[in-house]
């Protein structure tokens, strides 16, 4: 037979039990509610944050996979943002600048911190455009961006066939981008996370040709990522790169 003391120790204990389930159901339930049913990761320390993803993780299927997603953007992209603000850590200066602003003069980087700038402030900054670059049924280019793809690479299907060579010859791992350098819109491609912001250009549109961006969906078929990549590039905000907006 139990004593009381025993009694009210048990009773004490299943009432904890079942506060705590109670509790972790309304976490979960609160995570899924938030941002769209995307839940959203721990914010990295620093000056720089990881913006939120602008719709769900299943927003751009059948193209691109919500894992996919998920994955890209709340663990590799995050992981740039957390590294960038350690290796900034030791050069103070730079957290009151912007990212397209340091990425402009990486020169003017302490050397010590120069590489992990480039390649983690690189990372941030593009994979920032990159989830604005896309939407469900993006369509297709007009007014004057359609009048700049038309006069520099002949048609839109003429731009998509030199895009789609430049994205697929990228070595490795890189991006494939569509550029302002002047007035002139150039198709080139960047290793790793190099931006064309420190060559000098604008960048309107880029493709994130990282194995991770494509490989839990497509596995090694680049090609068939990048054909289904142009369903969803979101061609009023590249307009509005493109106007200076």
């Amino acid at each position: 037979m139990m004593t009381r003391r025993q009694v009210l120790k048990i009773t004490t204990l299943s009432t904890a039990a079942t506060c705590t389930l109670g509790y972790v159901r309304l976490a979960t339930a609160q995570g899924q509610i938030s941002g769209g049913g995307n839940r959203a990761p721990a914010a990295p320390a620093g000056p720089f944050k990881l913006p939120p993803l602008p719709y769900p993780f299943d927003a751009l299927e059948p193209d691109i996979d919500a894992k996919t997603m998920e994955i890209h953007h709340d663990k590799h992209h995050a992981t740039y943002v957390t590294n960038l603000n350690k290796a900034i850590a030791d050069a103070p200066d730079l957290a009151n600048k912007s990212i397209d602003a340091i990425l402009k003069d990486l020169n003017s980087v302490p050397e010590k911190v120069r590489t992990a700038v480039r390649n983690q402030g690189g990372g941030h900054f593009n994979h920032t455009l990159f989830w604005q670059m896309m939407k469900k049924d993006g369509g297709e280019p007009s007014g004057d961006l359609a009048k700049a793809i038309d006069k520099s690479f002949g048609s839109v299907s003429g731009f998509k066939e030199k895009f789609t060579e430049a994205a697929t010859k990228v070595f490795g791992s890189g991006w494939a981008w569509l550029v302002a350098d002047g007035k002139d819109l150039k198709i080139q491609s960047t290793p790793n996370q190099d931006s064309p912001l420190s060559q000098g250009m604008k960048p309107l549109l880029g493709i994130d040709v990282w194995e991770h961006a494509y490989y839990l969906k497509y596995q090694n078929r680049r090609p068939d990522y990048i054909k289904a990549w142009f369903n969803v590039i979101n061609w009023d905000f590249v307009a509005q790169q493109y106007n200076g907006q």
